[in-house]
Protein backbone atom coordinates (compact mmCIF):
# COMPACT_ATOMS: atom_id res chain seq x y z
CA UNK A 1 0.00 0.00 0.00
CA UNK A 2 1.53 3.64 -1.04
CA UNK A 3 1.73 5.99 1.43
CA UNK A 4 2.39 9.97 1.24
CA UNK A 5 5.47 11.85 2.31
CA UNK A 6 5.38 15.60 3.42
CA UNK A 7 6.92 17.46 0.93
CA UNK A 8 9.32 19.29 2.51
CA UNK A 9 13.19 19.63 0.69
CA UNK A 10 14.36 17.00 3.12
CA UNK A 11 11.49 14.50 3.03
CA UNK A 12 11.59 14.74 -0.76
CA UNK A 13 14.85 13.77 -1.05
CA UNK A 14 16.35 11.29 -2.82
CA UNK A 15 18.07 9.81 0.54
CA UNK A 16 14.43 10.00 2.31
CA UNK A 17 12.92 8.25 -0.31
CA UNK A 18 14.58 5.26 -0.16
CA UNK A 19 15.54 5.37 3.52
CA UNK A 20 19.07 5.45 2.44
CA UNK A 21 22.17 7.31 4.00
CA UNK A 22 25.51 9.11 2.62
CA UNK A 23 27.53 6.04 3.18
CA UNK A 24 25.17 3.42 1.23
CA UNK A 25 27.23 2.01 -1.71
CA UNK A 26 25.67 1.39 -5.01
CA UNK A 27 24.20 -2.15 -4.27
CA UNK A 28 22.97 -0.78 -0.60
CA UNK A 29 21.23 1.59 -2.95
CA UNK A 30 19.51 -0.37 -5.03
CA UNK A 31 18.57 -2.90 -2.34
CA UNK A 32 16.72 -0.04 -0.61
CA UNK A 33 15.13 0.79 -3.92
CA UNK A 34 13.52 -2.38 -4.36
CA UNK A 35 12.24 -2.72 -1.00
CA UNK A 36 10.66 0.78 -0.76
CA UNK A 37 8.88 0.21 -3.91
CA UNK A 38 6.87 -1.90 -1.95
CA UNK A 39 5.83 0.52 0.00
CA UNK A 40 6.00 3.64 -2.62
CA UNK A 41 5.77 4.60 -5.91
CA UNK A 42 7.94 1.91 -8.06
CA UNK A 43 9.39 5.25 -10.78
CA UNK A 44 9.85 7.40 -7.62
CA UNK A 45 12.13 4.70 -6.26
CA UNK A 46 13.92 4.17 -9.07
CA UNK A 47 14.22 7.63 -10.06
CA UNK A 48 15.86 8.03 -6.58
CA UNK A 49 18.31 5.30 -7.08
CA UNK A 50 19.37 6.51 -10.24
CA UNK A 51 19.93 10.14 -8.88
CA UNK A 52 22.12 8.66 -5.78
CA UNK A 53 23.85 6.37 -8.13
CA UNK A 54 25.01 8.42 -11.16
CA UNK A 55 27.79 10.95 -10.05
CA UNK A 56 26.63 13.50 -12.21
CA UNK A 57 23.23 13.82 -10.20
CA UNK A 58 24.45 12.87 -6.70
CA UNK A 59 26.43 15.68 -5.76
CA UNK A 60 23.60 17.81 -6.04
CA UNK A 61 21.22 15.63 -3.92
CA UNK A 62 24.47 15.49 -1.10
CA UNK A 63 24.43 19.04 -1.01
CA UNK A 64 20.46 19.23 -0.48
CA UNK A 65 20.79 16.60 2.48
CA UNK A 66 22.82 16.19 5.65
CA UNK A 67 26.62 16.30 4.62
CA UNK A 68 28.67 15.97 7.88
CA UNK A 69 26.11 14.35 9.92
CA UNK A 70 26.34 10.93 10.96
CA UNK A 71 23.46 8.54 9.31
CA UNK A 72 21.81 8.04 12.45
CA UNK A 73 21.71 11.73 13.64
CA UNK A 74 20.36 12.40 10.16
CA UNK A 75 17.08 10.31 10.39
CA UNK A 76 16.56 11.35 13.70
CA UNK A 77 16.62 15.46 12.73
CA UNK A 78 14.37 14.83 9.49
CA UNK A 79 11.90 12.61 11.85
CA UNK A 80 12.27 15.19 14.19
CA UNK A 81 10.75 17.89 11.82
CA UNK A 82 7.79 16.42 11.35
CA UNK A 83 7.33 16.14 15.31
CA UNK A 84 8.40 19.91 16.34
CA UNK A 85 9.96 21.94 13.20
CA UNK A 86 10.71 24.45 16.03
CA UNK A 87 13.51 22.50 18.17
CA UNK A 88 15.18 22.45 15.21
CA UNK A 89 16.63 26.07 15.66
CA UNK A 90 17.85 25.09 19.00
CA UNK A 91 20.11 22.31 17.28
CA UNK A 92 23.56 22.99 18.02
CA UNK A 93 26.99 21.04 16.94
CA UNK A 94 25.65 20.54 13.07
CA UNK A 95 27.71 21.60 9.91
CA UNK A 96 26.40 25.05 8.45
CA UNK A 97 24.91 23.76 4.87
CA UNK A 98 23.20 20.41 7.21
CA UNK A 99 21.63 22.67 9.70
CA UNK A 100 20.61 25.54 6.89
CA UNK A 101 18.80 22.32 5.39
CA UNK A 102 17.46 21.36 7.93
CA UNK A 103 16.08 24.93 9.00
CA UNK A 104 14.36 25.51 5.43
CA UNK A 105 12.51 22.02 5.69
CA UNK A 106 11.27 23.08 9.06
CA UNK A 107 10.14 26.52 7.75
CA UNK A 108 8.67 24.86 5.09
CA UNK A 109 5.76 23.03 7.78
CA UNK A 110 4.70 26.43 9.10
CA UNK A 111 1.06 27.53 8.18
CA UNK A 112 -0.94 30.44 9.13
CA UNK A 113 -0.98 30.28 12.96
CA UNK A 114 2.59 31.63 13.50
CA UNK A 115 3.98 34.20 14.67
CA UNK A 116 5.36 36.42 12.87
CA UNK A 117 8.48 36.90 14.97
CA UNK A 118 8.69 33.45 14.91
CA UNK A 119 9.18 33.52 10.82
CA UNK A 120 11.02 36.58 10.88
CA UNK A 121 13.33 34.19 12.89
CA UNK A 122 13.52 31.49 10.91
CA UNK A 123 14.53 33.63 8.07
CA UNK A 124 16.81 35.19 9.86
CA UNK A 125 18.60 32.18 10.77
CA UNK A 126 18.68 30.40 7.77
CA UNK A 127 20.15 33.68 6.14
CA UNK A 128 23.04 33.66 8.34
CA UNK A 129 23.86 29.99 7.95
CA UNK A 130 23.73 30.37 3.64
CA UNK A 131 26.25 33.35 4.59
CA UNK A 132 28.64 30.90 6.66
CA UNK A 133 28.94 28.89 3.83
CA UNK A 134 32.33 27.50 3.10
CA UNK A 135 32.96 25.50 -0.42
CA UNK A 136 36.10 23.53 1.39
CA UNK A 137 34.23 22.28 4.45
CA UNK A 138 31.47 21.31 2.22
CA UNK A 139 33.69 19.26 -0.11
CA UNK A 140 35.43 18.22 3.33
CA UNK A 141 32.22 16.58 4.72
CA UNK A 142 31.01 15.24 1.27
CA UNK A 143 34.62 13.28 0.47
CA UNK A 144 34.59 11.69 4.70
CA UNK A 145 31.00 10.01 3.46
CA UNK A 146 32.32 9.45 -0.06
CA UNK A 147 35.35 7.67 1.24
CA UNK A 148 32.84 4.95 3.07
CA UNK A 149 30.25 4.78 0.09
CA UNK A 150 32.85 3.92 -2.37
CA UNK A 151 31.82 6.72 -4.61
CA UNK A 152 34.76 8.83 -5.88
CA UNK A 153 36.03 12.36 -3.92
CA UNK A 154 35.16 15.80 -5.54
CA UNK A 155 38.75 17.41 -6.06
CA UNK A 156 37.11 20.62 -7.88
CA UNK A 157 35.78 23.55 -5.53
CA UNK A 158 34.29 24.57 -9.06
CA UNK A 159 31.66 21.94 -8.55
CA UNK A 160 30.33 22.37 -5.10
CA UNK A 161 30.48 26.34 -5.37
CA UNK A 162 27.83 25.39 -8.56
CA UNK A 163 25.55 23.33 -6.92
CA UNK A 164 25.64 25.68 -3.85
CA UNK A 165 24.74 28.92 -6.13
CA UNK A 166 21.70 25.71 -7.13
CA UNK A 167 21.21 24.92 -3.41
CA UNK A 168 20.83 28.63 -2.14
CA UNK A 169 18.07 29.36 -4.72
CA UNK A 170 16.19 26.34 -4.43
CA UNK A 171 16.33 27.45 -0.32
CA UNK A 172 15.20 31.03 -1.40
CA UNK A 173 12.17 29.52 -3.50
CA UNK A 174 11.30 27.35 -0.56
CA UNK A 175 11.10 30.34 2.02
CA UNK A 176 9.58 32.33 -0.69
CA UNK A 177 6.67 29.61 -1.18
CA UNK A 178 6.15 29.12 2.56
CA UNK A 179 5.55 33.17 2.83
CA UNK A 180 3.12 33.26 -0.18
CA UNK A 181 0.86 30.45 1.81
CA UNK A 182 1.00 32.63 4.60
CA UNK A 183 -1.71 35.91 5.11
CA UNK A 184 -1.06 38.90 3.36
CA UNK A 185 -0.77 40.62 7.18
CA UNK A 186 1.87 38.26 8.15
CA UNK A 187 4.44 38.09 5.15
CA UNK A 188 4.47 42.47 5.36
CA UNK A 189 4.85 42.12 9.21
CA UNK A 190 7.52 39.19 8.43
CA UNK A 191 9.55 41.36 5.74
CA UNK A 192 9.22 44.26 7.83
CA UNK A 193 10.93 43.07 10.72
CA UNK A 194 13.06 41.09 9.05
CA UNK A 195 14.40 44.28 6.79
CA UNK A 196 14.63 45.89 9.79
CA UNK A 197 16.80 43.55 11.60
CA UNK A 198 18.69 42.25 8.89
CA UNK A 199 19.88 45.99 7.74
CA UNK A 200 20.14 47.60 10.85
CA UNK A 201 16.89 50.10 9.50
CA UNK A 202 18.88 50.38 6.35
CA UNK A 203 22.16 51.26 7.63
CA UNK A 204 24.13 48.15 6.77
CA UNK A 205 23.87 45.44 3.93
CA UNK A 206 21.66 42.60 4.51
CA UNK A 207 22.00 38.45 3.75
CA UNK A 208 21.98 37.47 -0.12
CA UNK A 209 18.42 35.55 1.03
CA UNK A 210 17.03 38.49 2.63
CA UNK A 211 17.74 40.62 -0.49
CA UNK A 212 16.91 37.91 -2.75
CA UNK A 213 13.28 37.92 -0.76
CA UNK A 214 12.89 41.39 -1.06
CA UNK A 215 13.01 41.03 -4.85
CA UNK A 216 10.27 38.50 -5.19
CA UNK A 217 8.43 40.58 -2.65
CA UNK A 218 8.57 43.62 -4.27
CA UNK A 219 7.34 41.75 -7.87
CA UNK A 220 4.52 40.41 -5.77
CA UNK A 221 3.52 43.55 -4.23
CA UNK A 222 3.86 45.82 -7.50
CA UNK A 223 0.43 45.37 -8.63
CA UNK A 224 -0.95 46.71 -5.41
CA UNK A 225 1.40 49.77 -5.07
CA UNK A 226 0.72 51.02 -8.39
CA UNK A 227 -2.80 51.22 -7.65
CA UNK A 228 -2.54 53.08 -4.54
CA UNK A 229 -0.58 55.78 -6.79
CA UNK A 230 -3.20 55.70 -8.91
CA UNK A 231 -5.73 56.22 -6.10
CA UNK A 232 -3.61 59.04 -4.49
CA UNK A 233 -3.32 60.80 -8.16
CA UNK A 234 -7.06 61.07 -7.99
CA UNK A 235 -7.45 62.45 -4.82
CA UNK A 236 -4.57 65.29 -5.19
CA UNK A 237 -6.77 66.32 -8.35
CA UNK A 238 -9.79 66.51 -6.44
CA UNK A 239 -7.79 68.41 -3.56
CA UNK A 240 -6.69 71.18 -6.27
CA UNK A 241 -10.20 71.38 -7.55
CA UNK A 242 -11.46 71.93 -3.98
CA UNK A 243 -8.89 74.14 -2.88
CA UNK A 244 -10.46 77.29 -5.10
CA UNK A 245 -13.69 76.85 -2.92
CA UNK A 246 -13.82 74.61 -0.22
CA UNK A 247 -11.00 74.79 2.21
CA UNK A 248 -12.90 71.86 4.43
CA UNK A 249 -13.76 69.46 1.41
CA UNK A 250 -9.79 69.77 0.85
CA UNK A 251 -8.95 68.66 4.96
CA UNK A 252 -11.37 66.02 4.12
CA UNK A 253 -9.33 64.86 1.10
CA UNK A 254 -6.01 65.58 2.63
CA UNK A 255 -7.36 62.68 5.50
CA UNK A 256 -7.54 60.41 2.40
CA UNK A 257 -4.88 60.97 1.23
CA UNK A 258 -3.09 59.77 4.10
CA UNK A 259 -4.79 57.19 4.74
CA UNK A 260 -4.35 55.70 1.51
CA UNK A 261 -0.13 56.60 1.78
CA UNK A 262 -0.09 55.18 4.82
CA UNK A 263 -1.31 52.20 3.52
CA UNK A 264 1.03 52.21 0.71
CA UNK A 265 3.69 52.90 3.20
CA UNK A 266 2.43 49.50 5.19
CA UNK A 267 3.40 47.26 2.33
CA UNK A 268 6.10 49.67 0.50
CA UNK A 269 8.45 49.43 4.29
CA UNK A 270 10.85 46.67 3.53
CA UNK A 271 11.58 47.78 0.17
CA UNK A 272 12.11 50.96 1.11
CA UNK A 273 14.13 49.50 3.87
CA UNK A 274 15.96 47.45 1.75
CA UNK A 275 16.92 50.31 -1.28
CA UNK A 276 18.53 52.44 1.64
CA UNK A 277 20.66 49.73 2.51
CA UNK A 278 21.72 48.70 -0.89
CA UNK A 279 22.33 52.29 -1.50
CA UNK A 280 19.77 52.38 -4.66
CA UNK A 281 16.64 54.43 -5.10
CA UNK A 282 13.08 53.47 -5.29
CA UNK A 283 11.42 54.35 -8.18
CA UNK A 284 7.67 54.40 -6.93
CA UNK A 285 8.55 56.28 -3.89
CA UNK A 286 9.93 59.10 -5.43
CA UNK A 287 6.78 59.27 -7.76
CA UNK A 288 4.58 59.30 -4.55
CA UNK A 289 6.70 61.59 -2.07
CA UNK A 290 6.69 64.04 -5.56
CA UNK A 291 2.83 64.27 -6.32
CA UNK A 292 2.37 64.88 -2.40
CA UNK A 293 5.34 67.43 -2.61
CA UNK A 294 3.33 69.32 -5.76
CA UNK A 295 0.25 69.45 -4.05
CA UNK A 296 1.79 71.09 -1.00
CA UNK A 297 3.73 73.23 -2.92
CA UNK A 298 0.26 74.63 -4.83
CA UNK A 299 -1.83 74.50 -1.69
CA UNK A 300 0.35 77.09 -0.16
CA UNK A 301 1.69 79.14 -3.44
CA UNK A 302 -1.99 79.23 -5.34
CA UNK A 303 -4.44 79.01 -2.01
CA UNK A 304 -2.68 80.20 0.98
CA UNK A 305 -3.79 77.00 2.45
CA UNK A 306 -1.10 76.96 5.14
CA UNK A 307 -2.07 74.43 7.74
CA UNK A 308 -2.07 71.90 4.75
CA UNK A 309 0.76 72.66 2.85
CA UNK A 310 2.15 71.49 6.41
CA UNK A 311 0.50 68.58 6.85
CA UNK A 312 1.32 67.12 3.85
CA UNK A 313 4.90 68.15 4.22
CA UNK A 314 4.88 66.33 7.53
CA UNK A 315 3.59 63.64 6.17
CA UNK A 316 6.28 63.45 3.56
CA UNK A 317 8.55 63.57 6.24
CA UNK A 318 7.11 60.47 8.39
CA UNK A 319 6.18 58.37 5.59
CA UNK A 320 9.32 58.29 3.66
CA UNK A 321 11.81 58.26 6.51
CA UNK A 322 13.33 55.21 4.74
CA UNK A 323 13.99 57.09 1.77
CA UNK A 324 17.09 59.48 2.49
CA UNK A 325 16.95 61.86 -0.55
CA UNK A 326 12.91 62.51 0.29
CA UNK A 327 13.24 63.45 3.76
CA UNK A 328 15.86 65.87 3.09
CA UNK A 329 13.90 67.28 0.49
CA UNK A 330 10.85 67.28 2.89
CA UNK A 331 13.09 68.80 5.53
CA UNK A 332 14.18 72.02 3.16
CA UNK A 333 10.40 72.53 2.18
CA UNK A 334 9.32 71.98 6.11
CA UNK A 335 12.31 74.34 7.30
CA UNK A 336 11.56 76.66 3.76
CA UNK A 337 7.35 76.57 4.75
CA UNK A 338 8.22 77.63 8.41
CA UNK A 339 10.40 80.72 7.21
CA UNK A 340 7.76 81.79 4.71
CA UNK A 341 5.19 81.59 7.36
CA UNK A 342 7.39 83.34 9.61
CA UNK A 343 8.61 85.69 7.15
CA UNK A 344 4.37 86.33 6.34
CA UNK A 345 3.59 86.44 9.93
CA UNK A 346 6.50 89.47 9.75
CA UNK A 347 4.79 90.92 7.53
CA UNK A 348 1.44 91.18 8.83
CA UNK A 349 2.46 93.02 11.73
CA UNK A 350 4.10 95.26 9.66
CA UNK A 351 1.32 96.14 7.84
CA UNK A 352 -1.39 96.09 10.29
CA UNK A 353 -2.45 99.47 10.98
CA UNK A 354 -5.65 101.42 12.24
CA UNK A 355 -6.18 105.33 13.43
CA UNK A 356 -9.43 107.49 14.00
CA UNK A 357 -9.49 110.46 11.65
CA UNK A 358 -11.98 113.21 12.36
CA UNK A 359 -12.34 115.65 15.75
CA UNK A 360 -16.44 115.09 16.14
CA UNK A 361 -17.61 112.85 13.34
CA UNK A 362 -14.45 109.72 13.31
CA UNK A 363 -13.61 107.35 10.67
CA UNK A 364 -11.38 104.67 10.77
CA UNK A 365 -8.75 104.18 8.48
CA UNK A 366 -7.01 100.65 8.17
CA UNK A 367 -5.27 98.03 7.01
CA UNK A 368 -4.09 95.10 6.89
CA UNK A 369 -3.88 91.47 5.22
CA UNK A 370 -7.26 91.84 4.54
CA UNK A 371 -6.93 95.25 2.61
CA UNK A 372 -7.59 98.86 3.13
CA UNK A 373 -10.34 100.22 4.40
CA UNK A 374 -11.82 103.69 4.64
CA UNK A 375 -15.38 104.70 5.12
CA UNK A 376 -16.96 101.45 5.01
CA UNK A 377 -14.90 100.86 1.54
CA UNK A 378 -12.49 97.94 1.77
CA UNK A 379 -9.84 97.03 -1.27
CA UNK A 380 -8.04 93.85 -1.20
CA UNK A 381 -4.50 94.38 -1.23
CA UNK A 382 -4.10 92.55 -4.81
CA UNK A 383 -6.75 94.40 -6.44
CA UNK A 384 -5.18 98.27 -5.21
CA UNK A 385 -3.76 99.22 -8.85
CA UNK A 386 -2.81 103.31 -7.35
CA UNK A 387 -1.58 105.22 -4.55
CA UNK A 388 -0.62 108.46 -3.96
CA UNK A 389 -0.02 110.30 -1.29
CA UNK A 390 1.73 114.50 -0.23
CA UNK A 391 1.47 117.33 2.12
CA UNK A 392 0.81 121.07 1.88
CA UNK A 393 1.70 123.22 4.09
CA UNK A 394 -0.73 126.03 5.38
CA UNK A 395 0.13 129.40 6.38
CA UNK A 396 -0.72 133.10 7.18
CA UNK A 397 0.79 136.09 6.42
CA UNK A 398 4.03 134.16 6.24
CA UNK A 399 3.30 132.08 9.80
CA UNK A 400 3.02 128.45 9.53
CA UNK A 401 -0.52 127.00 10.53
CA UNK A 402 0.10 123.84 9.69
CA UNK A 403 -0.07 120.82 7.22
CA UNK A 404 -2.83 119.33 5.52
CA UNK A 405 -1.81 115.32 4.31
CA UNK A 406 -3.40 113.54 1.28
CA UNK A 407 -3.54 109.60 1.13
CA UNK A 408 -5.34 108.27 -1.93
CA UNK A 409 -5.45 104.92 -3.06
CA UNK A 410 -7.61 102.63 -5.04
CA UNK A 411 -8.19 99.87 -7.95
CA UNK A 412 -9.84 99.89 -11.69
CA UNK A 413 -12.60 101.23 -10.99
CA UNK A 414 -12.68 103.51 -7.67
CA UNK A 415 -10.50 105.22 -4.88
CA UNK A 416 -10.55 107.18 -1.73
CA UNK A 417 -8.98 109.87 -0.34
CA UNK A 418 -8.41 110.74 3.10
CA UNK A 419 -6.84 114.18 4.11
CA UNK A 420 -5.96 114.48 7.39
CA UNK A 421 -3.88 116.65 9.82
CA UNK A 422 -1.83 114.22 12.11
CA UNK A 423 1.29 113.73 10.69
CA UNK A 424 2.25 110.34 12.73
CA UNK A 425 -0.81 108.72 11.39
CA UNK A 426 0.42 110.06 8.22
CA UNK A 427 3.40 108.49 8.05
CA UNK A 428 2.83 105.73 9.51
CA UNK A 429 0.36 105.09 6.98
CA UNK A 430 2.35 105.42 4.47
CA UNK A 431 5.19 103.23 5.83
CA UNK A 432 2.20 100.26 5.75
CA UNK A 433 1.04 100.89 2.41
CA UNK A 434 4.50 100.79 0.76
CA UNK A 435 5.48 97.51 2.26
CA UNK A 436 1.84 96.40 1.66
CA UNK A 437 1.59 96.79 -2.00
CA UNK A 438 4.70 99.31 -3.17
CA UNK A 439 6.66 96.28 -4.20
CA UNK A 440 3.71 94.90 -6.28
CA UNK A 441 2.78 97.86 -7.87
CA UNK A 442 6.54 98.21 -8.54
CA UNK A 443 7.05 94.56 -10.03
CA UNK A 444 3.83 95.51 -12.14
CA UNK A 445 5.22 98.84 -13.60
CA UNK A 446 8.37 96.70 -14.74
CA UNK A 447 6.78 93.97 -16.11
CA UNK A 448 4.54 96.14 -18.43
CA UNK A 449 7.40 98.17 -19.74
CA UNK A 450 9.61 94.71 -20.11
CA UNK A 451 6.19 93.65 -22.62
CA UNK A 452 6.88 96.94 -24.77
CA UNK A 453 4.39 98.76 -23.00
CA UNK A 454 4.23 102.22 -21.96
CA UNK A 455 3.24 104.30 -19.09
CA UNK A 456 2.15 107.86 -19.10
CA UNK A 457 2.11 110.17 -15.71
CA UNK A 458 1.19 113.78 -16.49
CA UNK A 459 3.00 114.78 -19.70
CA UNK A 460 5.75 112.32 -19.20
CA UNK A 461 5.62 109.08 -21.21
CA UNK A 462 7.72 105.92 -19.54
CA UNK A 463 8.98 103.05 -21.47
CA UNK A 464 11.63 100.65 -20.27
CA UNK A 465 14.07 102.25 -22.02
CA UNK A 466 13.92 106.33 -21.69
CA UNK A 467 11.30 108.85 -21.41
CA UNK A 468 9.28 111.11 -24.07
CA UNK A 469 9.42 114.65 -22.05
CA UNK A 470 7.88 117.87 -23.18
CA UNK A 471 10.61 120.96 -24.20
CA UNK A 472 9.32 124.13 -22.39
CA UNK A 473 9.05 127.75 -24.06
CA UNK A 474 7.66 131.30 -22.39
CA UNK A 475 3.72 130.63 -23.76
CA UNK A 476 3.33 126.30 -23.01
CA UNK A 477 5.02 123.64 -23.97
CA UNK A 478 6.57 122.45 -27.42
CA UNK A 479 8.09 119.66 -29.09
CA UNK A 480 8.40 116.05 -27.42
CA UNK A 481 11.90 114.90 -26.72
CA UNK A 482 12.76 111.42 -26.07
CA UNK A 483 15.79 110.55 -23.85
CA UNK A 484 17.35 107.43 -22.90
CA UNK A 485 17.94 106.75 -19.21
CA UNK A 486 21.05 107.80 -19.29
CA UNK A 487 20.70 111.01 -20.80
CA UNK A 488 18.03 112.29 -18.14
CA UNK A 489 18.36 113.02 -14.28
CA UNK A 490 16.04 113.47 -11.59
CA UNK A 491 15.19 115.57 -8.31
CA UNK A 492 12.66 116.46 -6.17
CA UNK A 493 10.91 120.01 -6.38
CA UNK A 494 7.85 121.34 -4.80
CA UNK A 495 5.90 118.38 -4.39
CA UNK A 496 7.41 116.42 -7.75
CA UNK A 497 9.14 114.46 -9.09
CA UNK A 498 11.36 115.67 -11.20
CA UNK A 499 12.79 114.04 -14.88
CA UNK A 500 14.64 116.67 -16.62
CA UNK A 501 17.26 116.07 -20.28
CA UNK A 502 20.74 116.84 -18.57
CA UNK A 503 21.33 119.24 -21.80
CA UNK A 504 18.93 120.90 -22.07
CA UNK A 505 17.16 122.47 -18.63
CA UNK A 506 13.67 123.03 -20.55
CA UNK A 507 13.22 119.82 -21.47
CA UNK A 508 11.78 117.76 -18.41
CA UNK A 509 8.54 116.56 -16.80
CA UNK A 510 6.95 117.65 -13.11
CA UNK A 511 5.17 114.49 -11.42
CA UNK A 512 2.93 115.35 -8.71
CA UNK A 513 3.55 112.80 -5.99
CA UNK A 514 0.00 114.15 -4.43
CA UNK A 515 -2.04 114.16 -7.63
CA UNK A 516 -0.55 111.72 -10.06
CA UNK A 517 -0.77 107.93 -9.24
CA UNK A 518 2.00 105.42 -8.18
CA UNK A 519 4.87 108.84 -8.49
CA UNK A 520 6.15 107.43 -5.74
CA UNK A 521 6.16 103.51 -7.13
CA UNK A 522 7.85 105.18 -9.81
CA UNK A 523 10.72 107.00 -8.51
CA UNK A 524 11.29 103.90 -6.55
CA UNK A 525 11.97 102.37 -9.46
CA UNK A 526 13.90 104.91 -11.62
CA UNK A 527 16.19 105.64 -8.71
CA UNK A 528 16.99 101.93 -8.28
CA UNK A 529 17.81 101.71 -11.86
CA UNK A 530 19.58 104.95 -11.70
CA UNK A 531 21.68 103.23 -8.58
CA UNK A 532 22.75 99.95 -11.03
CA UNK A 533 23.42 101.79 -13.84
CA UNK A 534 21.26 100.35 -16.04
CA UNK A 535 20.35 100.64 -19.35
CA UNK A 536 16.51 99.46 -19.57
CA UNK A 537 14.22 99.15 -16.33
CA UNK A 538 13.26 95.83 -16.41
CA UNK A 539 17.02 95.29 -16.36
CA UNK A 540 16.66 95.19 -12.65
CA UNK A 541 14.78 92.07 -12.54
CA UNK A 542 18.54 90.56 -13.66
CA UNK A 543 20.76 92.65 -11.54
CA UNK A 544 22.31 91.92 -8.12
Amino acid sequence: MAITVRNTSLQGSPFSILDATVRDDRQAIARRAEDRSLELDHALCQQARSQLTNPRTRLAAEIAWLPGVSPNRAKQLVNRILQDPGIIRSESGLPVLAHANLMTAAFETVDECIRPADAGAFIQEIAALLEGLDVDEVRRDINEDRAVSGFPEITSGERIESELAERKRAIRNAVRDTLNCLPTETVVTVMTDVVETATCGGESHAAELIDDLVDSYEVGAHEFLEKEVANVSKLVQVARELAQQDRQGVQHILGGIEKVVRNWDRVAQPIQVSAKARGSAHAPSNELASQIRDLAIDLFNEHELTAESRRLTDLVKEVFAEVPVLVERAEQDANALESIIENRQEWVREITYQAEIGIVFKNTLSISPAGISWKGKTYPLNEVSRVRWGGVKHSVNGIPTGTTYTLAFGDERSESVVELRREEVFSTFVDKLTRAVGGRLAAELIATLKAGGELSFGDAVVKDDGVILSKHKWLGTGERVRCSWHDVHIWSADGSFCIGAQKDKKTYAALSYIHLPNVHILEQVIRVGFKRGIHRLSDILNSD
